[in-house]
């Protein structure tokens, strides 16, 4: 018992030292603009609120969690597959994937409307 908590203060004394010689050695800027600015999703935070978000980034972000969606709904139809009957498998999958699909050139559509202008 004695040894265990040797070893346990041998330990936390070793773990002490090699976090206090980090701190010191360590270069720490302040003053550095880019990391203590937080980050927000393409605007930059410290401006006028009222700006216009931009409708570029909003529509990639659409279609991210689109494909994100997509992802975690075609994994089960290819673990199913040799459960189910291959007609209700094929018209199910192909239901989906054309569903996407519009979906897909809808936002395109969309979006390449928006930037013409």
């Amino acid at each position: 018992m004695i040894t265990m908590f040797y070893i346990s203060t041998l330990t936390l004394l070793i773990c002490y030292i090699v976090m206090t010689l980090a701190s010191l050695i360590s270069k720490k800027t302040i003053f550095d603009r880019e990391k203590n600015s937080p980050y927000e999703c393409g605007f930059d935070p410290k401006g006028s609120a009222r700006f216009p978000f931009s409708l570029r980034f909003f529509l990639i972000a659409v279609i991210f969690l689109i494909f994100d969606v997509e992802i975690t709904l075609l994994l089960p139809l290819a673990s199913i597959f040799n459960i189910t009957k291959v007609f209700s498998w094929l018209f199910t999958s192909t239901l989906f994937l054309i569903i996407l699909l519009l979906g897909l050139y809808y936002e395109w559509f969309q979006g390449a409307l928006e930037w013409s202008k």
